[in-house]
């Protein structure tokens, strides 16, 4: 097979990584791709975006299969556009990756259908939603309704640091028309939990847990970021509340999705909150994670080009998903000031220690190939992945490996997975 792969980070790498094993592909290609990503596939010089691009290139290269990494493209429509082309994509349609795209309808979604969430309001005018703001309880949740790079969520523990995000989102425009909508739902407490599940409209098959890491500093302090770092598996994430959460989440997702006459293929992401009261959904993502794929991949025993093509053709209730009896963790190596201002091009040192490795991983995230060698361009740089037999080992691996790497303006979180050790 030839086999297309749409996308240029961390999650891109790991999945190429996890195609190239798939004893039915031949050859791969990425766009845009990235430094590391070039070692498994050819990169193409195609923006995400650019879907007629995207759609010619794979038409005229006789691209047999081709997978959507980012939620950008998805929640815009390209799958539609290759089905049009009679191409065959991985990945939900425009009409399912509202899901993602757009959180006031999966609030809605879930309140329809009886789905546990957290309790909210939408609103589309600031004023509305600074008179709401007087008579809440505190802390409070904002969330821009639209895509935001992971970053569209504040936390805000008074009135006035509420009053002043309702400002930043929907008057000053801070993450664009992300925050034309806004919700407000109440805060939840607990342990977070990720579960990415492979869908083929019908049928759902949740992968291993996984735990981010969204705030930049240690201690989850800071900005939101798009995530500094994963581990897998969550032991907070039990074999009841996976019975839970398979009958009144999972399917329950799915088969709303279905009655509302959008119908899910691809990659459903839960994310969780394990709250006194039972799991809730936090949200939702119509993609693979980043980084949590950079976990949950080395520990999939399947081949996943098979797990994709059952998706696609409505057989996934054929597949039986394994994952390794082991762990994993992710650190990500990130620029100094991410996710502010930071600097790029800086020489990256110490990745040929990772090669032919089957203990611990690097994936690219943000870094290009130059004629000094791969150098960093993006803010979260690298995803440094190792496994172990327990938790605290995958960490200690994680951590040591990461020091092998070099660049200046290094900078990571020294506490990815911690809450490991206070069990």
């Amino acid at each position: 097979m030839k086999v297309l792969i749409v996308g240029s980070g961390g999650r891109e790498h790991a999945i190429a990584w996890k195609v190239a094993r798939s004893e039915k592909v031949e050859e791969i290609f990425c766009a845009p791709g990235n430094g590391g990503i070039e070692e498994y596939a050819e990169c193409i010089d195609i923006p995400v975006t650019d879907f007629i691009s995207l759609a010619d290139f794979a038409d005229n290269n006789k691209i047999d299969l081709t997978i959507i990494g980012p939620d950008d493209p998805l929640v815009a429509g390209i799958v539609d556009v290759f089905e049009e082309r009679g191409l065959r994509v991985f990945g939900p349609r425009k009409n399912a990756a509202i899901i993602e795209g757009s959180k006031s309808f999966s609030k809605d979604l879930m309140k329809k259908y009886n789905i546990p969430t957290a309790a909210y309001e939408t609103f589309d005018k600031a004023e509305d939603a600074y008179a709401y703001l007087e008579q809440c309880s505190y802390p409070i949740v904002l969330k821009a309704d639209g895509l935001a790079l992971g970053k569209g969520v504040l936390i805000c523990y008074k009135k006035e640091e509420a009053m002043a995000g309702v400002k930043a989102i929907m008057l000053e425009k801070q993450f664009g028309s992300a925050g034309d909508k806004l919700v407000i739902e109440e805060f939840m407490t607990g342990r977070e939990v990720s579960v990415l599940a492979f869908c083929d409209g019908k049928t759902i098959k949740t992968m291993t847990s996984a735990q981010d890491h969204k705030r930049a500093e240690d201690g989850d302090k800071g900005l939101n970021t798009g995530g500094m770092g994963t581990f897998s598996p969550s032991p907070f994430y039990t074999d009841k509340i996976k019975g839970f959460c398979e009958r009144y989440i999972y399917q329950a997702t799915l088969d709303a999705m279905k009655a509302e006459g959008r119908e899910f293929i691809g990659i459903l992401f839960f994310g969780l909150m394990l709250t006194e009261k039972g799991p809730r959904v936090l949200e939702y993502n119509a993609r693979f994670g980043d980084p949590e794929t950079q976990v949950v991949l080395p520990r999939m025993k399947n081949d996943i080009v098979e797990v994709f093509e059952a998706c696609i053709d409505g057989t996934l209730d054929r597949i039986n998903l394994e994952f390794e009896d082991n762990a994993a963790v992710c650190v990500v190596l990130a620029s100094q000031g991410y996710p502010g201002h930071y600097e790029k091009g800086f020489l990256i040192e110490g990745l040929d220690q990772f090669k032919d490795r089957d203990d611990f991983y690097i994936f690219h995230a943000g870094t290009k190939r130059s004629s000094e060698g791969v150098v960093t361009n993006g803010g979260r740089v690298l995803g440094v992945t190792a496994k172990g037999t327990t938790l605290k080992d995958a960490r200690d691996n994680a951590y040591k490996a990461a020091e092998l790497v070099r660049f200046q303006n290094k900078y990571k979180r020294n506490d990815i997975g911690k809450a490991i050790e206070e069990i």
